[in-house]
């Protein structure tokens, strides 16, 4: 008959594959018709026809329900819906436990702000040092008055290492929107030079006198204003009896125009009544000379360095500084204007580190290959040369970031100078010139200023000039360096504001300029009641320009 090849079962499928599992691999298939009929029949046999009654089952009962999962969740404060602080411990030590943990984000809005405890207790702290100041006054709105408005601006204050220091709330008014005539007059406030800075701590140094830094809580609300400013109640500590009535203002407030000329008028009549006297050669140096007792005080803004010729009168001041203002001694000299002070056996070591970090992390060149110089031996770069910058406002936040390195950092004065001529205009050959400072920093992120003591406390000064260097206005660039003693205590790089027509007219120029920065060091060491008995030596490599002088 017809059955199944050899190599197949006798259902027509591979023997090896067959899914029907043929009894015989000879068996002869049976006609179609047959096995459709049989079918059926088999079928009834083994279930019955259709229309038998089934019989009676058992219902089963139903399986046991699974147990439930427990739930492992802890139940926190925050999940029970509690945001106060608790009340089983102190608020120190709970805003303390609190900057262990991950710190709270930068609110984007007070009421943002008002919900987290953290800055809650900020804002809280910030509300009531203006209650204590007695800042304003709450009155009436008056008619017509230029009510300014304010906002709660948040900040962590941080250490040195970068780790949270405590979390910063202050209420700001905006002053743009005062009018000059009516909420103010005058706004000019100085403040100290880096110079200034150097040369004390180089005296301070040299003497073995204590260094100490202090630091004025809330520096603006002690300034008395004279002309009747109106603002409105801080957001979120709004008098519920008086919600109505705006603040006069008897304090001056952060973001007043005329608030740092507040407070340094009262901070400067304070110190005069004390026995100190402002310098001549810098407004914000203040002596003390009292027979062989000589103290020196620097003032910038809220930040306060204070040298005295003995601990006992260093302390004696600053217990009277503290009974007049919320002054906070900080200790030795260690961290001031994001310069970090390392204190050395033979004298001080300024660098910034740690703002040169923050610096190539905000320019996103933290990982660049770094170079061994700061600019490379090619010709200057034209103001008109390349393309237009395609972010302008980031090319000058870098480049005024960079200014401020180099008040640790003389090598990086003439770079940054040539790059800081193009900020009205910046190209993408100037933005380059960037990089390549950027990537020497990166390299030299160690490097900073050292402040040796010495006995001998002379004073040198070195002066250079190129011709005609600019190659669009065809000026010259001077420079110069001061030494005080072995000490580098100021340096600059500055394009002349006039065409020069010889090489020994351009030198003789820089060097000018380096005698008046000699004179006026001289001058403040005078004022400094440190004697100047030698004259000063100006190095200069022009012969013209030495046979002029």
């Amino acid at each position: 008959g017809r059955g199944c090849p050899p190599e197949m079962g006798s259902c027509g499928s591979r023997a090896s594959g067959c899914p029907r599992s043929c009894a015989s691999p000879r068996r002869r298939r049976q006609p179609l018709a047959s096995s459709l009929l049989a079918l059926p029949l088999r079928l009834f046999a083994a279930r019955g026809p259709p229309w038998a009654v089934p019989p009676a089952q058992t219902p089963r009962p139903p399986p046991p329900a699974a147990p439930a999962a427990p739930d492992t969740r802890m139940v926190t404060r925050a999940r029970a819906g509690i945001h106060c602080p608790s009340l089983r411990y102190s608020r120190d030590e709970y805003v303390l436990a609190a900057s262990a943990a991950e710190p709270s984000p930068i609110p984007a809005s007070a009421r943002a702000a008002l919900r987290d405890p953290h800055w809650l207790a900020a804002m809280q702290e910030e509300f009531d040092a203006l209650q204590r100041n007695r800042t304003w006054t709450l009155v009436p709105r008056p008619p017509r008055a230029n009510v300014i408005t304010g906002k709660w601006v948040f900040r962590h204050k941080t250490r040195s290492d970068g780790s949270l220091e405590r979390y910063k709330a202050r209420w700001v008014v905006r002053g743009f929107r005062q009018r000059a005539g009516v909420d103010f007059t005058e706004t000019f406030a100085p403040v100290v030079k880096p110079g200034t800075i150097r040369t004390v701590l180089q005296l301070a140094v040299s003497r073995g006198w204590p260094v100490h830094q202090m630091d004025v809580s809330n520096a603006f609300l002690h300034g008395h204003l004279e002309e009747q400013v109106y603002c409105e109640q801080p957001t979120g500590f709004v008098d519920a009896s008086l919600p109505g009535h705006v603040c006069l203002l008897s304090r001056s407030l952060y973001g007043l125009k005329q608030a740092p000329r507040a407070w340094y008028q009262r901070i400067a009549g304070f110190l005069q009544t004390l026995g100190f006297s402002v310098t001549r050669s810098d407004a914000s140096l203040f002596v003390y000379r009292h027979g062989d007792t000589t103290a020196y005080l620097l003032l910038y803004v809220d930040d306060i360095i204070l040298t005295a010729s003995s601990a006992a009168v260093l302390q004696q001041i600053t217990l009277r500084l503290r009974d007049e203002f919320a002054i906070k001694d900080l200790g030795a000299l260690h961290y001031f204007l994001g310069i970090e002070v390392v204190r050395r056996p033979d004298g001080f070591f300024l660098h910034q580190q740690k703002y040169a970090h923050e610096l190539l992390e905000r320019a996103g060149m933290l990982n660049c290959h770094p170079v061994a110089t700061p600019v490379d031996t090619k010709a200057k770069v034209s103001a008109l040369e390349g393309s237009p910058a395609s972010d302008a406002p980031f090319y000058r936040s870098i480049v005024g970031a960079l200014q401020y390195l180099t008040l640790t950092r003389p090598d990086l004065q003439y770079a940054v100078q040539q790059v800081c001529l193009h900020m009205h205009a910046p190209r993408d050959s100037h933005w380059t010139l960037v990089k390549r400072i950027l990537r020497y920093i990166r390299g030299t992120m160690t490097l900073g200023l050292t402040l040796t003591a010495s006995t001998s406390l002379e004073m040198m000064a070195y002066s250079d000039a190129d011709w005609a260097g600019c190659p669009d206005t065809r000026r010259s660039t001077s420079g110069y360096c001061v030494y005080l003693g072995p000490s580098l205590v100021s340096w600059s790089s500055k394009r002349q504001p006039t065409v020069s027509r010889s090489s020994a007219e351009a030198e003789y120029r820089a060097v000018a300029n380096a005698v008046a920065e000699c004179t006026w060091l001289r001058q403040l060491l005078q004022e400094l009641h440190h004697d100047v008995s030698q004259a000063t030596v100006v190095y200069c490599d022009n012969v013209s320009a030495v046979y002029l002088s």
